[in-house]
């Protein structure tokens, strides 16, 4: 499957930049599937209007991908029929599964993908750890001959690693790539990744997406000028597939529409730094910055806890949890910014979406 052959309509606005939240997992007290609210959750991201939805991410747990835990394809299946059965052909929903693993077991992940109707593979590498550049890449490429991948720059202290321009160079020169999420949490290595899908031509065809949830809102208003041989290239980081927004979706949607307009003007408002501030602010609690972000995943599904999304914070690693302090900070940023959390909206259709 080549990027090419996704309706044309879907693809401009992917490249144009979408809200897209990486999907929790949603488990019950036996920590297996608890499917009615995973349902609920992809009711709650399609109704908040997001543009698709990542499923299979980090924030879905990395534990669903082995085997003997048993819930990948549940879960892919699950969430991809959902959303089939409430969108229309007129409103197609980009869908992106989580691709993990060794080479085999990546690429028996794409075809389940593609079978299911996912239009592209976020692809991890950590299960790769110190392989050279060389074998990297090559496992990039196989994986893209089934279908097209977006690649996933993930941060340290989510098992990701250090790469190099030249590394992201000859990635973005890989036929059927499609975006790369960025997602170190490093002004200099997002840097790296920005100049590599320039410099190697490919500005045009590879969608830039933050991954940073620790500067969203600059990293979306920003527009970067990389000096080429012939020019400027100006290229902006089109949109966002984070953890961060799947909590608060409706915000962050409407967050991105706002972005969209104000990077049409030829100002920015000053209001926007401090919005970028508040947003990291909140992130920093949910993602638990203070002990290095042990309670990340505990934090995201915390909030939706409490909006009665889910029904307890519940993880496959039983080391994934709330830390010391963390429900107080919590407390702190919800009361604080009242403006980035939409505890009515979810209140107003909760019913409807845990229905069956």
């Amino acid at each position: 499957m080549k990027s090419s052959e996704m309706p044309d309509a879907l693809l401009t606005a992917f490249r144009d930049g979408m809200a897209i939240p990486a999907m929790p997992l949603a488990l019950d007290a036996a920590l297996k599937l608890d499917a009615r609210r995973q349902a609920a959750l992809a009711r709650y991201y399609l109704a908040a209007g997001a543009g698709g939805m990542a499923v299979g991410v980090h924030s879905t747990q990395f534990e669903i991908h082995d085997p003997a835990v048993g819930l990948y394809e549940p879960v892919l299946a699950l969430v991809a029929a959902e959303v089939a059965s409430r969108t229309g052909r007129d409103k197609p929903v980009f869908m992106i599964a989580g691709l993990c693993g060794p080479t085999e077991q990546a690429l028996a992940e794409a075809q389940l993908a593609r079978r299911l109707g996912y239009h592209a593979g976020l692809l991890s590498l950590k299960a790769l750890g110190d392989a050279p550049d060389r074998d990297i890449l090559a496992h990039c490429r196989k994986i893209a001959e089934k279908m097209p991948i977006i690649g996933f720059y993930l941060q340290r202290a989510a098992g990701g690693r250090r790469f190099s321009y030249d590394f992201w160079h000859q990635f973005a020169e890989i036929d059927n790539v499609l975006a790369i999420k960025i997602a170190p949490f490093d002004r200099y290595q997002t840097l790296d990744v920005v100049r590599a899908v320039c410099n190697a031509g490919r500005a045009d065809r590879i969608a830039l997406y933050t991954g940073n949830d620790d500067n969203i809102v600059a990293d979306l208003l920003t527009e970067f000028r990389v000096h080429r041989p012939h020019g400027f290239r100006h290229v902006r980081i089109a949109g966002g597939l984070l953890g961060h927004w799947g909590i608060w979706t409706s915000r962050a949607v409407e967050m991105m529409d706002r972005i969209k307009v104000v990077r049409q003007g030829k100002q920015m408002p000053a209001e926007m730094l401090t919005l970028a501030a508040q947003v990291t602010d909140a992130n920093a609690a949910v993602f638990d910055a203070a002990n290095g972000f042990r309670g990340c995943i505990a934090g995201i599904l915390e909030i939706l806890r409490r909006q009665g999304l889910i029904e307890a914070v519940r993880c496959l690693n039983p080391a994934e949890k709330l830390s010391p302090g963390q429900a107080v900070e919590l407390d702190r940023v919800c009361a604080s910014y009242p403006h980035l959390t939409d505890d009515a909206f979810v209140q107003a259709h909760l019913n409807e979406w845990l229905s069956p």
